[in-house]
């Protein structure tokens, strides 16, 4: 299921990047909401190729990560409980009036659910970045500089250690259909361009390569410490 998700995520990560090349920012417009939440309306070529950006990065991890690190940790029930709580959180959230308690405790799960999996992606996303051009240590950085800005604990992982791989800078004034939010900013490079968006998709291919491996690895070798552990009868 993270496969087909992440593979959905940089197919329209890369078309949207491609169409803003081409000139075509009403088409990237109506692509926005496959990736984000963002009001398109309000965003010329820069602001789509930024939002695009830090959705590709973000949703790599809550998308694409954590689905493989749940599925792999507890098994199909691990990952249904994952993709409910992913759900209710994106469908609720915290800033639904009518379910204001309800919205938060989803959050707050989601939260919970992400955070091993979002480090995970964040330390994929350091160890690869020279598969995009990018430095290792820039993204390191990043993370250590500016994660702990973001209001999300897990996004700001997943986001600043992309903006630093991809050597850029994200964050910033961010239009959501309940209104503008000032973003802190990500990483110390330049503005993400339309161009980037398909070294966005490479980055995210690889990361959830590199996590998948990781996590079967790990797994494996809890495995067999608890086989070797085992009292024999």
């Amino acid at each position: 299921m993270g496969g087909r998700r992440g593979a959905g995520l940089r197919t329209v990560g890369a078309t949207l990047g491609a169409d803003l090349e081409r000139g075509d920012v009403t088409a990237a417009r109506t692509l926005l909401p496959s990736l984000c939440g963002r009001d398109p309306s309000v965003l010329e070529c820069a602001g789509l190729a930024r939002a695009a950006t830090e959705s590709v990065a973000e949703n790599t991890s809550d998308a694409a990560v954590a689905p493989l690190f749940w599925g792999a940790v507890a098994g199909l029930p691990g990952l249904l409980a994952y993709r409910a709580a992913n759900t209710l959180d994106a469908m609720v959230g915290y800033r639904n009036d009518r379910y204001t308690e309800f919205g938060w405790a989803a959050a707050r799960l989601d939260d919970v659910l992400n955070y091993v999996p979002a480090r995970l992606a964040g330390a994929v996303t350091v160890a690869l970045a020279p598969t995009v051009g990018g430095a290792p240590s820039d993204a390191l950085r990043a993370w250590r500089n500016d994660a702990r800005k973001h209001p999300s604990p897990n996004a700001g992982v997943a986001e600043a250690t992309a903006a630093g791989a991809l050597g850029l800078q994200l964050g910033g004034r961010t239009q959501y259909a309940h209104g503008v939010e000032l973003r802190p900013t990500l990483g110390d490079g330049r503005a993400p361009e339309p161009r980037d968006l398909a070294r966005a998709a490479r980055l995210s291919l690889a990361v959830e390569l590199g996590a998948l491996a990781a996590t079967a690895l790990c797994v494996r070798t809890g495995r067999r410490a608890w086989r070797r552990a085992r009292p024999r009868g």
